[in-house]
């Protein structure tokens, strides 16, 4: 596996400081904030009125998410003088976003909560992974798509994955960045912390609060040679990344910046750095108590008494969220391109606070050849990215270029529907016995089935003191988690603290995100639970889990829809074969309250399944499923035996746009192709296919198309979908555990995995014990 240096090619940014990168990075450098009175809604019940709102006019036709991302990308494709729909490159879109297109789902759940009445079209195409459909039809992307939720660090961790990607030669191109709107969930959500500044914030001086913002930031990362050979300006390079877990709190980090050092000391080593390298570190600096304290601690760790010059863009632009980690790598970016390191604002005479140099007040003209950013977020989660000027040298001792590890499973769980248990859940399979049908979702027209999961039975096991914090996604979680250790064998102390967790889930915490909502609906700012909130983050499971089982290592989420099992399996695939961690804890889940259900039942296709494949309909079920991935050095050091290996991975997608599915399926063919490619095999080593399409008849042509176009037109088939459901999100890992899990079953299988809106993945495993 080749190292090569990522170049960035292009950069796209709006925040409150403009409407360009610009205007950004002018207001920016010479610390003109762009905090202003809040009037996108009514602030009279929240702490506060300030927020770094976007002034610009957008899209009036677009979710205010999207018409922020399109004028970032535009400007960053338009910078890289690229156009990805006439090109012949490889390319992906990996974003991140905490909110996602929030307020029309704000408005969509409202109107529910007040009339029971709401448009199940407009609600299924503002979720989570629709951003990254989206921005894939509107601009003519038809490589791999993911989307990161981390909370607060989701676009630094896409572009650890746009990162991984590139270095493993998976792709040419990435659009890569983050998105979030501001929105009143999170406006509600951290005023009942009390964690919002009643006035502009002041961050590493006051630190009174912080300020919400919104904005986008796009970046376009290219492979080396790829933009060497097409002539294109390279602003600077991605060198590195570190991601690591606290396990310590669902809001407040590890007091003593053990983790965030961690991330900091992670990247560097990627990026054959030192720490007296760095020029300059962008801190993530929100302006909490909590935050500004630790953060300084994390640095000093790092750099001892001599620590670089260190503010926070946040000041002057305010918590862009899920958008923060890539908003402020662009702004790293234009730091090493302008030599001017960016001030820190409004410090209220209180700039010596932290015994940081922070830059007070004004840009600083300064040689900034190596720029760190931090990025931190909810659940203990810690991001750091490594920017550099192009050319930088690095030290191959620290991080060697050619490193290769093989990675394997160790163990694996799958529940589904009403099963508590892995042995239920695949003897019900073997069985044909269904999984579902306990309860019946009423929609306005007709019924549904549907495999409600037992969170009671789930529950069992759980840390009471911890199980009173977590929501019905999070047990799911923690029971997936649970059977895999108990069937495989627990981890020491020393073991767990090693192992990293990627979460994954299609549709998130839908049960949190409406309880919270709905009491701020019902009864204002009063109604806004403190409890709930930390839930309503997409990452807060990921984070439950860290708590529960003190996992300390590398950390993603991903949330794209019914291809994020598949996405999570081979990101921590691809960070385990170039060293970067021993073991990751994979999890998947999907959990559906009410109006999620609902959701779903409004579209054709959801009707009580009979037989697979018969176009008589699909069941929606609630499911979870668990992995663990682990080098084979680690695993034969902790002396277990590996049960599976993930041979090879493919991604693609159509350009239709958001909720549409190509019937061709020509990009489904391609990631099936891709997969096997990496595997190394043909269509006729290939076992068996568990198919992602049952009961729908647009799903399973579009698939049998794919399946004849790769060769797999008469395989065998795993239709485990007739007993389980459809969970979606973890549905292709409930497929694949329960296929490896027969006795007489298949020995290498092809998954298939599908998401609405035309994002396609599949996987080859092969079992080994």
């Amino acid at each position: 596996m080749t190292h090569q240096e990522i170049a960035v090619t292009g950069v796209g940014l709006i925040t409150a400081a403009g409407a360009t990168t610009e205007e950004c990075w002018d207001a920016i450098s010479n610390g003109r904030s762009g905090i202003r009175i809040n009037t996108l809604f009514d602030t009279s019940q929240l702490r506060t009125e300030w927020a770094g709102m976007v002034e610009a006019p957008l899209r009036e036709d677009l979710d205010r998410c999207y018409a922020l991302a399109e004028r970032a990308i535009r400007e960053a494709f338009a910078g890289a003088d690229f156009d990805p729909a006439r090109s012949d490159r490889r390319v992906a879109v990996v974003v991140g976003s905490s909110l996602g297109a929030m307020p029309t789902l704000e408005a969509e759940h409202r109107r529910f909560v007040e009339t029971s009445g709401f448009d199940h079209v407009a609600v299924a195409n503002s979720q989570l992974h629709c951003v990254a459909d989206w921005i894939a039809g509107e601009f003519g992307i038809s490589g791999p798509r993911i989307v990161t939720s981390n909370a607060c660090a989701a676009s630094a961790v896409a572009v650890g994955y746009a990162a991984e990607l590139l270095w493993n030669d998976e792709v040419d191109v990435v659009l890569c960045g983050g998105v979030d709107p501001l929105a009143s969930l999170s406006a509600h959500g951290f005023t009942c912390l009390g964690a919002l500044d009643p006035q502009p914030c002041s961050p590493m001086a006051a630190s009174t609060g912080i300020s919400l913002g919104e904005g986008a930031g796009f970046m376009i990362l290219e492979r080396n040679d790829e933009a060497r050979d097409r002539g294109a300006r390279v602003i600077a390079e991605l060198a590195g990344y570190g991601l690591t877990l606290d396990g310590y709190h669902q809001t407040a980090p590890d007091p003593t910046g053990e983790g965030a050092a961690r991330s900091i000391t992670e990247a560097l080593r990627t990026a054959g750095l030192h720490a007296d390298d760095i020029d300059y570190v962008n801190l993530h600096g929100t302006g909490t108590p909590t935050n500004d304290v630790v953060e300084p601690k994390a640095i000093r760790a790092v750099f001892g008494k001599d620590a670089p010059p260190a503010s926070t863009t946040k000041s002057m632009i305010g918590h862009t969220l899920g958008a923060a980690g890539a908003v402020e790598a662009v702004c790293c970016i234009l730091a090493i391109a302008t030599d001017v390191q960016p001030p820190t604002v409004n410090t209220r005479g209180l700039e010596g606070a932290t015994g940081l140099d922070i830059v007070p007040d004004i840009g600083r003209s300064a040689k900034t050849d190596v720029v760190l950013s931090n990025s931190f977020a909810f659940g203990g989660n810690n991001a750091s990215l490594v920017i550099t000027r192009a050319g930088q040298t690095r030290d191959e001792h620290i991080a060697p270029r050619r490193v290769r590890t093989t990675a394997v499973i160790t163990g694996m769980s799958a529940i589904a529907g009403t099963a508590t248990s892995t042995e239920e859940t695949v003897a019900a399979v073997e069985s044909g016995t269904p999984l579902f049908g306990v309860e019946t979702i009423e929609p306005s027209e007709k019924s549904m089935l549907f495999g409600k999961a037992n969170i009671r039975g789930l529950s069992k096991g759980i840390n009471p003191a911890k199980l009173r914090r977590m929501d019905p996604l999070s047990i799911l979680a923690a029971a997936a988690t649970n059977d895999l250790l108990k069937r495989f064998g627990k981890l020491t102390r020393a073991e767990a603290e090693e192992t990293g967790v990627i979460f994954a889930t299609g549709y998130g915490p839908t049960t949190a995100v409406s309880d919270f909502h709905r009491g701020i609906v019902e009864h204002g700012a009063a109604g806004a639970n403190a409890l709930v909130f930390p839930n309503t983050v997409v990452n807060a499971a990921a984070g439950h889990l860290a708590m529960l089982n003190r996992f300390r290592g590398y950390t993603a989420t991903i949330s794209t829809g019914g291809t994020s099992a598949i996405a999570a399996l081979h990101l921590a695939n691809r960070v385990i074969e170039r060293g970067a961690a021993k073991r990751i804890l994979v999890v998947i889940a999907d959990e559906f309250p009410e109006m999620a259900a609902r959701t779903v039942a409004g579209f054709p296709g959801y009707r009580g399944v009979e037989e697979a494949e018969t176009g008589d309909g699909m069941v929606l079920s609630e499911g979870c499923a668990a992995f663990l991935v682990e080098s084979e050095d680690a695993a034969t050091a902790r002396g277990v035996t590996p049960v599976a290996a993930l041979e090879g991975f493919g991604s693609a997608g159509d350009t239709d746009g958001v909720g549409r599915i190509d019937p061709n399926g020509a990009h489904w063919s391609s990631a099936m192709s891709t997969a096997l490619q990496q595997a190394g095999i043909d269509a006729t080593d290939v076992d068996a296919v568990v198919p992602s399409a049952v009961g729908s008849d647009l799903l399973s042509h579009a698939e049998h198309s794919a399946f004849a176009a790769t060769g797999l037109a008469d395989s065998a088939r795993h239709l485990f979908k007739n007993t389980t459901g459809e969970t979606f999100g973890s549905s292709s890992a409930i497929g694949l555990v329960t296929a490896l899990s027969t006795p007489e079953g298949p020995s290498r299988v092809l998954v298939s995995a599908q998401a609405y809106g035309g994002s396609y993945a599949a996987l080859v495993a092969r079992r080994l014990s």
